[in-house]
């Protein structure tokens, strides 16, 4: 059985975490920027990283130090990217080893991401000062993980947070997540910084071929303005404390817990498509009738992805020729003549094209149903069974201003 539950980062058992105000961030001697998330034994590790090949300087040092498969601990900060920067990896090295001093592990047991500006140098002298009043507010609680959330986010308006329970090998498993994601966001993970912890007893092989399968169908399902960042990052740790049987193959135990990494995910990854930048509507777009589920993931990403179509919806404007275009350049061979378009929301529900054609609707319900905060455009394909649901956001004016000035 599956349940959302509280906690966030530190809802499974074992895990800590803590946020403060370093400095990282001048302008805001009030806003958190770093956070510590720390387990109280080694855990299983993976991650899934950017595929920008511009990657900044953390990313590097994580996959050396993910080579065996293990960490202890992750550090993170917002207001500088360490992207294109002078002594980067040097001061990612530097910002693990102040974490492991301050914890009492290895360097190479600590994980590392940033966040912001890029191409100026962090300031790395300000985070290993702020590491022992870092280490001691780590705590297991609710406001620590909020705090941790709060640490990572740039122009999140909200905090990223999600945690779930279910039952691995006859044992109580819990999971939890904070992320942090508003811009630079498309498929293929976008601006995005998302850690995972789980007390659930799993291999390090088992659990990276988990966090692949789960990146697909729900980070790499949503966009907010087509963008991919150099710092994109999802890393997750199992410590193994819930004491379930040691999850080293597929199976039932392995299915149990992909579900449930799959629900987790798939919630974050909404909340970053609800909070994109400037953004007013969350847009769920599901494509029925497929001929593959490949194909219909791909005219749903197309469709998100489409900046007319993204105009559209916040103008509530029922402009459903703007998703027969996005789908026609998708890249996907189909029949136009089959397909059918319908709006959805709290509001209600109304077709607005069938067979490829125009229908007449009422104008007035349209645009109530495309004014609800949650918008749904439902696609029907009429070539086959498989389905495939993708989540976006609109576009509106605070978009430019977010993103005109964001460096200085």
């Amino acid at each position: 059985m599956l349940n959302f539950i509280d906690g966030g980062v530190c809802a499974a058992q074992g895990f800590r975490a803590a946020g403060v105000h370093a400095g990282v961030k001048t302008h805001a001697e009030w806003k958190k920027d770093v956070a510590l998330i720390v387990s109280d034994t080694e855990c299983a590790a993976a991650a899934v990283f950017t595929k920008n090949v511009v990657k900044a300087a953390p990313i590097h040092v994580d996959l050396r130090h993910l080579a065996d498969g293990k960490a202890r601990a992750v550090i993170a900060n917002s207001g500088n990217a360490n992207a294109c920067a002078p002594q980067g990896e040097e001061n990612a090295e530097r910002m693990c080893a102040a974490a492991a001093a301050a914890i009492g592990c290895k360097p190479e047991e600590v994980l590392v991401s940033s966040t912001g500006v890029i191409g100026q140098r962090i300031n790395v002298e300000a985070i290993e000062k702020a590491l022992p009043a870092l280490c001691a507010a780590l705590e297991r609680s609710v406001e620590a993980s909020d705090a941790a959330g709060h640490a990572i986010m740039t122009t999140d308006t909200v905090k990223k947070e999600v945690a779930v329970e279910t039952t691995v090998g006859g044992k109580t498993v819990r999971m939890g997540g904070v992320a942090k994601g508003s811009g630079m966001i498309h498929p293929n993970m976008g601006t995005m910084l998302c850690f995972l912890t789980t007390d659930c007893a799993i291999s390090p092989e088992m659990i990276r071929a988990a966090l692949l399968e789960t990146v697909d169908v729900s980070f790499n399902r949503i966009s907010v303005d087509g963008d991919t960042s150099t710092n994109d990052t999802c890393l997750v740790l199992a410590n193994g404390l819930a004491g379930n049987g040691r999850i080293t193959a597929k199976g039932p135990d392995y299915d149990a817990f992909l579900e449930a990494l799959k629900a987790l995910c798939t919630e974050l990854a909404k909340k970053m498509a609800s909070d994109g930048e400037g953004a007013r509507h969350l847009i769920t777009c599901t494509v029925q009738g497929a001929k593959s589920e490949k194909s219909a993931e791909t005219i749903a990403k197309s469709v998100v992805s489409s900046t007319l179509t993204k105009a559209a919806i916040f103008g509530a404007d029922a402009n459903w020729g703007r998703v027969l275009c996005a789908m026609g350049y998708s890249g996907e061979d189909f029949s136009p003549d089959q397909v059918g378009v319908h709006f959805a929301s709290a509001a209600g529900s109304i077709q607005v094209c069938a067979n490829g054609r125009g229908l007449d609707f009422d104008e007035a319900l349209a645009k109530k149903i495309l004014t609800e905060h949650d918008v749904e455009i439902n696609i029907s394909m009429g070539e086959g069974e498989a389905s495939c649901t993708c989540w976006g956001c609109d576009i509106t004016y605070d978009y430019i201003k977010i993103n005109g000035d964001y460096r200085t």
